[in-house]
């Protein structure tokens, strides 16, 4: 039952990061987006540059960023390069990581450029 409380507390920490992105004017072009290497939560377009969100949900946020590792971002990185293929301007195409972290109260915390 755990694997499920899980699977669906992280989903309901997504759709909680996607609202909270619109609310700021970003579109959600998608999610769960899969590419090279991996998977990534949501995928949103902003004037200007595309911003890749990984979504960690936990009681805390500090154990929510304790759950990102280094071969996770490479993951990240990998599924990236592939989802800016499509823009004619490619991996130079302007863009961010951001991490969003949702605890078990519901609270979002919200570290932009994460990886930089």
């Amino acid at each position: 039952m755990s694997g499920l409380r899980s699977h669906l507390g992280g989903l309901s920490a997504e759709a909680a990061v996607e609202a909270h992105y619109a609310a700021r004017g970003a579109r959600c072009v998608q999610r769960r987006w899969r590419g090279a290497g991996g998977e990534i939560d949501l995928i949103f377009e902003e004037p200007g540059a595309v911003v890749f969100v990984e979504v960690k949900h936990a009681r805390d946020f500090a154990t929510a960023a304790r759950r990102i590792s280094a071969a996770q971002r490479s993951r990240l990185f990998a599924a990236a390069e592939t989802y800016l293929g499509r823009f004619p301007e490619g991996p130079l195409q302007d863009c961010r990581f951001d991490v969003a972290l949702v605890d078990g109260t519901g609270r979002i915390e919200i570290a932009e450029n994460a990886f930089s």
